[in-house]
């Protein structure tokens, strides 16, 4: 694959831990720093808005913003030749070494909050993104949203809390639809109304509306997954704003509100980069989330989500067919906006079956049946945005150009349908050169793609608000709420403190018997 990112940064990685053992601030400072600059710093000069920079490309953020301009339509074979890149050849799905279930589980509700582009046709360069990496799946996108899905009450022991309900002991956010499923709540009318699937595709049977929640996302009901980690999060929240009332008697409940969602956005974003970055890293080296990165960084910037960013994440493929859930094996269609599975067998449980079953290896060739249709549209999306080629994407990211498709893929029958679809490398489009890459060894992901998530995810986590120089301290979240946040490392860690009964070391995005095959004295 050539000079990656991660191929350059090996030695440098492989060197600390032979002489340390240990990843300090400082070395973790070095290899963001390195992983941020392999691109231009943000502001782009170019958005969604138009073909060439100006004011409204510069300033309105309901546009994603570009790494590079838009160009005139290359070589574009039919959609459907396209998709042959993604179907299974033989039917059979080929599944990851290294992840599990809960990694893609937490990737889409990540993405979900901060990756918004309008599905409807022609408008797929328009973005309702806050551009923030701030829990809106939970919180809503808007102060009003916010506002709905807030208790607001001023009663001892209710404090700063969000709605929810307890169902057979455990606590869930509220329901959205009405009982028999045939509206949407009145309370909640105001919400962003939920995406039920792809354009065309059935509505789900009224059971299963009556089972999604109330929430702040319209994707935060995708599949039980996504809305596992929402309930987390929303368990979490309330927990932390009953310690603070506690804590703090004369706190009202906007008080308590505001520190408790200023505690758990940091503890998120510790997480995205202390369990998520470090397993996607091929180096048996813990990056840490350390702030202070950031605050004197060139590339301390305002967030700006771009239309790259929102194909990068179309992680299809990682989704088994069947879902080994606790009480039995579900099909990936019946897996999809019906929370009913999640509610049967509790949070812990469904963490645990998560992250007990392989992940399927992201990439060409591997995606399924179910979510096909998805593949064709990520193509068509990246073709109205007139994004440019594969290669001159390898390029901005500081890696070769690909000289010929070998260069691009090992896999003879990658190389063969890359060769019937495209004249040279150069004309390989984005979206599908991404996934055809081979997947970087000991990363579920393939080296172009992996070298932009991790620029994004350090140039767009690390410069949270909250997160800044004279934010962050114990005025902004109180002694104890800055405790909190060192001490959270994990899924796990939340899951333990809320006394859910799981076995901390098995809820993990890495399969258990992985190893990296380095040997550290």
């Amino acid at each position: 694959m050539g000079n990656s990112l991660f191929d350059e940064l090996g030695a440098i990685v492989g060197g600390a831990i032979n002489k340390t053992g240990w990843a300090d601030k400082v070395l973790s400072k070095l290899i963001i720093d390195q992983i941020v600059h392999k691109t231009r710093n943000r502001p782009h000069p170019w958005s969604t808005a138009s073909a060439y920079t100006s004011w409204k490309s510069l300033t309105d953020r309901t546009y994603q913003g570009r790494h590079l301009p838009a160009v005139a339509p290359g070589v574009q074979p039919d959609p459907e030749r396209v998709k042959t890149l993604f179907a299974r050849p033989t039917g059979k799905q080929v599944l990851s070494k290294k992840s599990t279930c809960l990694f893609p589980a937490f990737a889409q509700y990540l993405t979900d909050g901060f990756i918004r582009t309008d599905p409807h046709p022609g408008m797929r360069g328009r973005t309702t993104s806050n551009h923030e990496i701030d829990l809106c799946p939970l919180y809503g996108r808007t102060e009003a949203h916010t506002t709905i899905l807030r208790e607001c009450s001023e009663a001892v022991g209710r404090r700063g809390r969000l709605k929810s309900q307890m169902i057979d002991g455990e606590e869930w956010p509220q329901f959205l639809y009405l009982a028999n499923g045939s509206a949407i709540n009145p309370a909640f009318a105001g919400l962003d109304k939920p995406l039920l699937g792809p354009p065309g595709a059935p509505d789900p049977p009224p059971q299963h509306l009556a089972s999604l929640f109330a929430v702040g996302g319209d994707r935060a009901n995708a599949t039980p997954f996504v809305s596992m980690m929402n309930t987390l999060f929303l368990r979490e929240h309330n927990r932390i704003a009953g310690v603070l009332e506690t804590q703090n008697e004369a706190w009202d409940d906007e008080r308590v509100f505001q520190v408790a969602r200023n505690i758990l956005i940091p503890m998120f974003i510790k997480i995205i980069v202390e369990q998520y970055i470090n397993h996607i890293s091929p180096a048996p080296f813990n990056l840490l989330a350390d702030p202070s990165v950031a605050w004197d960084a060139s590339w301390n910037r305002p967030n700006w989500i771009t239309a790259e960013f929102s194909l990068v994440y179309r992680w299809h493929s990682l989704m088994p067919d069947i879902i080994d859930w606790a009480d039995g094996s579900i099909s990936l269609w019946d897996f999809s906006l019906n929370n009913l599975p999640l509610t049967r067998v509790g949070l812990a449980k469904a963490f645990t079956a998560a992250a007990a079953q392989p992940a399927a290896e992201l990439g060409a060739l591997n995606t399924a049946d179910a979510l096909m249709i998805v593949e064709h549209l990520a193509v068509m999306q990246a073709r109205t945005n007139q994004l440019a080629s594969y290669n001159d994407y390898r390029h901005q990211f500081g890696m070769d150009r690909a000289k010929s498709f070998e260069e691009i893929s090992s896999d003879a029958r990658i190389v063969q349908i890359l060769s019937e679809l495209y004249p040279t490398p150069d004309d390989v489009e984005f979206y599908p050169g991404l996934f055809a890459e081979d997947r970087i060894k000991k990363s579920p992901l393939p080296g172009l793609l992996l070298t932009m998530v991790a620029v994004d995810a350090f140039s767009q986590a690390l410069t949270n608000p909250l997160l800044s120089e004279h934010v962050f301290n114990a005025r902004t979240f109180t002694p104890w709420g800055l405790k909190l946040i060192e001490d959270t490392n994990s899924l796990a860690d939340i899951l333990e403190r809320q006394g859910a009964a799981v076995v901390p070391e098995a809820i993990t995005m890495t399969q258990r018997n992985w190893s990296y095959g380095w040997h550290v004295p």
